[in-house]
């Protein structure tokens, strides 16, 4: 892999030259194993460690299929899906790829006792495969997780809809967690020039699901002067779902859990902003039962805010502890736009409220290609800013999936990959300094 590294750092290697590179026969990559599915047995979710499951270690370069393209990974990221993976909840995800793998020959190579996680990446197209024209090896590219078979005609409306929807590194192997990644050409994006490797590989999978969710025709349909509700407003997810309210025009009325993150949400330039801890909201009166007068607190209390109006939208993702308190905040006839469910996926609340005020609920997933090109066009021209609160070595994965476990992270947690050291990847001077002055603002500096 050294010499591909240096190819990359070179900053001048042709095409042609990157083309011609030799191609290794193995890569380090973070896996979990099949074998392993049953080692948390009676552990409680919050008691899981991902650092005894994920494990790094050399894996085979997989075959190259017509279509795809295989890219040096120069960071990545972790997300939700991974702590999932990694403590095999709510199920192993070796389910999903016996599935795939029945599905062609072709498919059958992600069926494997190993699965290479991770949907995120920034890296350096290493080489393609049969009937890709649009991208060559040497280009800096970003990739979004959307992997789509496309051979059915639900999928051309909205790729979202193709009954063989995955999503990369979670529903399918090779992932992004390692040196090298397989992906579909069509999951490829250009890497904003402005950004580093780490910073143009945090905002893949949560700045997409976030433009879908709040901004696109398919999610919320947010518009100029709708109030949102943010839950986790300053966390990878909610963080851009604050600045995509603030850019389009929306007022956003921020959820976080401590004055740290409030701090981070004011930076971004929100004003109204709930500190769940000093609220001491309880939702819950017990496992089973929830309690309507903290429902009834929290709509207060947004009033008081936004100067007697309800929320037109509530971004909501946390799941089962917050969704009664979500489908009561939303005003009459407002919106409930869902995905995610951290917290738990049995979401339970008092149908009255949705009903009878015409109320609707949105599930969102991801985004297709398009949404997700539009995502990373305006972090691109730096009108939306990824944030990271920490990065990794890839040999320290297993940490950085305990940090976002257990939510002590603020924004998104990087990892190298192939990159040597931060800050590196930047082409766009110019453009860096917008980027820094406005994550500069963010963290109070």
């Amino acid at each position: 892999m050294q010499h591909i590294l240096d190819a990359i750092l070179a900053g001048d290697t042709s095409s042609e030259d990157f083309a011609a590179l030799d191609l290794p026969d193995s890569y380090r990559a973070v896996t979990v194993h099949r074998d392993e599915v049953d080692m948390f047995d009676g552990l409680a979710s919050r008691e899981k460690d991902p650092r005894r499951s994920l494990h790094v270690e050399d894996v085979a370069l997989p075959e190259l299929g017509p279509g795809e393209a295989l890219v040096v990974v120069m960071a990545s990221a972790i997300n939700y899906n991974t702590v999932w993976t990694s403590i095999f909840e709510p199920v192993s995800t070796f389910g999903f790829l016996e599935r795939y793998g029945r599905l062609s020959p072709l498919s059958a190579r992600h069926d494997l006792p190993y699965h290479v996680v991770g949907s995120d990446l920034s890296g350096v197209v290493l080489a393609t495969g049969a009937g890709v024209h649009s991208w060559k090896p040497g280009q800096e590219v970003v990739a979004h997780c959307l992997s789509v078979e496309l051979e059915q005609p639900d999928g051309h409306n909205d790729t979202m809809l193709d009954p063989e929807q995955r999503i990369w590194g979670f529903e399918t192997n090779f992932g992004g967690l390692a040196h090298i990644a397989l992906v579909k050409s069509n999951q490829l994006m250009p890497k904003p020039a402005h950004l580093t490797w780490e910073e143009a590989a945090s905002p893949g999978l949560v700045n997409s699901t976030a433009y879908r969710q709040l901004v696109s025709r398919n999610g919320a349909g947010m518009k100029q002067g709708d109030n949102v509700l943010v839950w986790g407003a300053s966390g990878g997810l909610g963080g851009f779902a604050t600045q995509y309210a603030l850019n389009g025009g929306a007022t956003p009325v921020c959820v976080v859990s401590n004055e740290e993150k409030a701090g981070i949400c004011r930076a971004m330039g929100a004003e109204l902003i709930i500190n769940r801890s000093e609220a001491d909201f309880r939702f819950w009166k017990d496992e089973h039962t929830q309690d309507p007068k903290e429902w009834r607190r929290l709509g207060a209390m947004i009033r008081e805010l936004t100067g007697g109006e309800d929320v037109d939208i509530v971004f909501e993702h946390p799941g089962r502890e917050t969704f009664g308190a979500s489908v009561y905040a939303a005003r009459k006839g407002g919106t409930i736009v869902t995905c995610a469910s951290t917290s738990g996926y049995m979401h339970s609340y008092d149908n009255r409220y949705l009903w009878m005020n015409l109320k609707t609920i949105v599930g969102s997933h991801f985004a297709n290609y398009r949404e997700s090109y539009e995502a990373n066009r305006l972090v691109a021209k730096a009108m939306i800013h990824p944030t990271l609160s920490r990065v990794y070595r890839l040999d320290d994965v297993g940490q950085a999936a305990l940090d976002v476990h257990q939510n002590k992270h603020q924004g998104k947690v990087g990892v190298l990959c192939l990159a040597p050291e931060e800050g590196l990847g930047v082409r766009d001077h110019a453009l860096r300094a917008t980027h820094e002055t406005a994550i500069n603002r963010f963290r109070g500096v």
